[in-house]
């Protein structure tokens, strides 16, 4: 009976062991992007902003100040220039050779308005038509400013891919951005 109990016992700890769930590629990445956004936080060039849904925060840096005071609500129309992007593998350059020597692209532009080398078109959207870290920054900006922010993936597309134009986003992504708010539509 006691041999019987032992082999019992672990056969159910084999199982167990066998059943404990293995790290996946969307958990490496989540890991990473999370280290990534956690590295940002404690740079102190850049501030911390609360999101107006208390689900989290983004990180922000000014680079140039706006004239106006004037900040869109969360309801508005905005004219903004931008550039969104993240990368694949955030503890590579932005482009790297790999193993097999084909170089590799791991900055990805997703998203701009960029037409040219420094000129931009505008392009027009109400803030809450946005994800929640993109919407959170447009409230804290003056019209003519300029930030550069970093949004976790809890306030961007989650952990589902999320959508543009032209790119699909995958899930657990940290994303930049540099956007600068032209203006408030009335």
């Amino acid at each position: 009976m006691k041999k019987l109990l032992t082999l019992s016992f672990m056969v159910s700890m084999l199982l167990f062991i066998a059943c404990e769930k293995t790290e996946t590629f969307d958990d490496t990445r989540r890991i990473d992007n999370e280290e990534q956004f956690a590295k940002i936080s404690r740079n102190s060039e850049y501030k911390k902003l609360e999101s107006k849904t208390g689900e989290g925060f983004i990180m922000y840096k000014v680079i140039e100040e706006g004239v106006s005071e004037e900040k869109p609500l969360f309801n508005d129309k905005v004219k903004v220039q931008y550039t969104g992007w993240y990368k694949h593998y955030w503890t590579r350059d932005d482009e790297f050779t790999g193993d097999d020597g084909n170089t590799f692209k791991n900055k990805l532009v997703f998203d701009t308005t960029e037409l040219d080398e420094g000129k931009h078109a505008t392009r027009e959207f109400t803030v809450n038509g946005t994800v929640d870290g993109y919407a959170t920054a447009l409230q804290h900006m003056n019209v003519g400013d300029k930030w550069e922010i970093w949004i976790p993936w809890k306030l961007g597309y989650g952990g589902g891919y999320g959508y543009t134009s032209s790119s699909r986003i995958p899930e657990y992504t940290t994303l930049c951005f540099e956007i600068k708010l032209v203006g408030v539509v009335k």
